[in-house]
């Protein structure tokens, strides 16, 4: 524990680092959150592939990103205590690592043609994953000022997205291209399955390469216990994470989140088909939320901290969900389909902006807070299932979008004041 003489000014690790050049480490980290969008949004490629090399039915292609997300729920904890031992720069290095196990196991997988073994293999990469996130996260927002974390995981998050559109137009390429799907069960599950084999190889190397590159580097500064708690006197006398309010508040905050991109995001194209648009129009109705989402993005690196901030955009984009949610149930054809897509943009800063707010001042508990925080992703699995009971029982998939609106309205609390409490 580090313990500071009061009697004299201090300077502050945040302030200090304030004064170095971020750029490389930020590259760097921008290469990370890159390798998350590309292995996450493959999962919608597998998902189709897995299903016609198998023959299987649909809830059981789908424990694809059962098996990869299920981790981040399972892992989290874990993944903390591993920080807490080897350290950020470490642990993500210590990720990749376990994700490259993971890819790797797709090549046996492909030759023995097991499915649980591809299954085995994205549950590893979904565990490198989670200990990856949970390091690089708060590395994110230490790199700078806090007041500007929100701008930078903005950069973090176009990489993220740039990543998932280069992911499916390659893996889509590679595993999908050629054949109905009777034809690829006719060439037999051993011959199609040979497809992931180089790819997997060659994303192998990439994660080995990178974890070497974190590893070695020199631009990345460690971030110690000591160095956390400098000048949080606060977390120096406290003995649980769950004794700061913006945490505990930040995580249903995050999980609603989480939930609200979900939602809007993944639904959108069944809603636009649920109101008579042909499926060759629906199925572009999920770009829209897309490139909204990056406009928010590219809106908050040039507007966040100079004309507004974190907390602030954080408030306003509640407000934006709040109206836009309300205008999307009770407007009618292409005009409510647009409000979903709208969405896109109330949520697109939404985590680079909870996130410094919830473990500002953690000190000491920076890393188990963080754990908790990607535990949060869990919203993203239980409500948009209580989004397709409420459309069940109501008959109406728009109706049952009312579900947004508590969920922004909790949000809009924690941009306000729910940030701000320091004790309970």
């Amino acid at each position: 524990m580090l313990f500071l003489d009061k009697s004299k000014p201090q300077p502050s690790f945040f302030m200090s680092q304030n004064k170095q050049n971020h750029t490389g480490p930020l590259i760097i980290i921008g290469l990370l959150f890159f390798v998350f969008g590309f292995v996450t949004w493959v999962n919608g490629t597998l998902i189709a592939f897995f299903k016609k090399a198998f023959g299987l039915d649909t809830t059981s292609s789908l424990l694809v990103p059962f098996a990869f997300f299920i981790s981040y729920t399972v892992m989290a904890i874990p993944s903390s205590a591993v920080l807490k031992k080897v350290g950020f720069k470490k642990g993500m290095s210590l990720g990749l690592g376990i994700m490259a196990v993971g890819t790797l196991i797709f090549v046996p997988a492909a030759l023995a043609a097991s499915y649980l073994l591809f299954l085995a293999g994205l549950f590893t990469i979904g565990i490198g994953l989670t200990l990856l996130q949970t390091a690089s996260n708060p590395y994110a927002t230490i790199l700078g000022p806090r007041e500007s974390a929100a701008q930078r995981i903005s950069w973090l998050g176009i990489a993220n997205k740039t990543a998932g559109i280069i992911s499916q137009k390659v893996f889509g390429g590679l595993l999908l291209a050629g054949g109905a799907a009777g034809a690829v069960v006719a060439e037999s599950a051993e011959e199609s399955l040979q497809k992931v084999i180089v790819p997997y190889l060659i994303l192998t190397g990439v994660l080995v390469v990178l974890a070497v590159l974190i590893q070695f580097s020199t631009g990345l500064p460690e971030v110690s216990e000591e160095q956390e708690d400098t000048l949080e006197t606060s977390a120096v006398t406290k003995t649980s994470p769950f004794q700061f309010p913006s945490l505990v508040l930040g995580l249903i905050a995050l999980f609603c989140y989480v939930g609200l991109e979900v939602i809007s995001g993944d639904t959108i194209i069944s809603y636009g088909i649920s109101l008579g648009f042909p499926e060759s129009e629906a199925k572009e109705f999920g770009t829209y939320t897309l490139w909204l989402m990056m406009t928010g993005y590219v809106l908050g690196i040039f507007l966040i901290p100079k004309y507004v901030s974190q907390s602030s955009w954080l408030k306003y984009s509640a407000i934006l969900g709040i109206i836009v949610t309300v205008l999307a149930v009770v407007s009618t054809g292409f005009n409510s389909v647009l409000c979903i897509a709208v969405l896109g943009l109330a949520n697109a800063i939404m985590w680079p902006a909870i996130w410094p707010l919830a473990i500002d001042g953690l000190g000491k508990f920076t890393k188990i807070g963080s754990a908790y925080l990607i535990m949060m992703i869990a919203g993203g699995a239980v409500l948009p299932l209580l989004y397709g009971k409420l459309a069940d029982i109501l008959h109406s998939s728009q109706q049952a979008y009312w579900i947004l609106l508590p969920l922004y309205i909790f949000i809009l609390y924690y941009a306000s004041i729910g940030h701000k409490k320091k004790s309970w």
